[in-house]
């Protein structure tokens, strides 16, 4: 579900945007620049359900001979127009109905030329999803030892715990926070040992590495097109990062960027003074430059997407014995 949180706002054409080109913002001055029209808030609440089914329905027409190649994306901006945006009233039929249109050569431009928010439910989902799912080459091991690369389409976007280390989380995403200042908490706390191996979501540069006193030792990156920043926070004491990380860096989907721990709420760096080790994970989305910082931020609940990532996790094995650090099993290569 897409919906605004404020008890006023508006829903409109700019006069500078095109006829698909919608905004969404509310009566707050900050959150609209003059002949800008990019999206002002996101609110994600697509259940697993949905994630489910539909990624399903895409993965398997572009891995057959069918010429119908279903978009995962467009499925749900669709069902989000038929739905209102609550993803709770999902019904299997509107999929269904919508599956057996496409498949009898209806198109989804004719399908949703008349429904008025496809565009931006659509523009809003690709910022969340966009780099989930596409072409890929993985290294694979063969009987012999070696390995070899497979060409694939699927799920390229990992899990942010490495394979075969335990988590735990419930949603918690506007639960308060008081340290500092009363705030929101705008992520999905994992819960784990300390020293699991944390891996990058998805392909991107490092845009931030190092102490915040909220976040602790915290490493943020941007995906490759600009739309999400993926924030990581409460990393470990003494050695929060893989060996080698820094700013400006190029990171692969699946590698491994850090290891969890409980720093964090202090002003004085390398402190543990979080009461249980776990992640701090969080997804901004980031439709204009505007919304990097301050008060025009969007940060999305990720609950939901944390479990569609249990699907694809990477592993990893030691390969440092003085440092401990790890490294990613088998190498990724994006090809979109």
């Amino acid at each position: 579900m897409i919906a605004v949180t404020f008890v006023s706002y508006y829903f409109f054409n700019s006069k500078s945007a095109t006829s698909n080109s919608y905004i969404f913002w509310n009566d707050e001055q900050n959150k609209v620049s003059e002949n800008n029209n990019f999206i002002k808030w996101v609110d994600f609440k697509i259940t697993y359900e949905a994630l489910d089914k539909t990624s399903k329905l895409d993965i398997k027409s572009h891995n057959s001979e069918s010429t119908i190649k279903y978009n995962w994306i467009e499925l749900l901006a669709y069902l989000a127009c038929k739905n209102g945006g609550n993803f709770k009233n999902f019904k299997q039929n509107d999929l269904t109905k919508l599956i057996n249109q496409l498949d009898s050569g209806s198109t989804m431009e004719d399908l949703t030329k008349n429904m008025k928010y496809y565009s931006y439910y659509y523009e809003s989902y690709s910022a969340v999803l966009g780099g989930f799912i596409g072409n890929y080459s993985i290294e694979i091991p063969d009987e012999n030892g070696t390995t070899h690369f497979e060409n694939k389409y699927g799920i390229k976007a990992f899990l942010p715990i490495a394979k075969n280390y335990s988590f735990s989380h419930y949603d918690d995403f506007g639960a308060s926070r008081s340290y500092g200042f009363k705030r929101t908490h705008l992520g999905n706390d994992l819960m784990g040992n300390i020293g699991t191996p944390i891996i990058a979501v998805e392909s991107g540069t490092v845009e931030h590495l190092g102490w915040n006193q909220y976040g602790g030792w915290r490493v943020g990156i941007r995906s490759l097109d600009g739309k999400r920043y993926y924030y990581y926070a409460h990393l470990r004491k003494n050695h929060p990062f893989v060996n080698g990380l820094c700013e400006g860096a190029k990171i692969n989907a699946g590698d491994v960027i850090g290891y969890l721990g409980m720093t964090g709420y202090s002003t004085k760096e390398n402190v543990n003074n979080i009461n249980i080790p776990h992640l701090h994970f969080g997804m901004q989305l980031i439709f204009d430059e505007s919304q990097v910082d301050g008060n025009n931020e969007i940060w999305i609940d990720v609950y939901n997407i944390i479990e569609f990532l249990r699907k694809n996790t990477s592993s990893v094995f030691m390969n440092n014995d003085e440092t401990k650090d790890f490294s990613r099993k088998y190498n990724f290569k994006d090809l979109d």
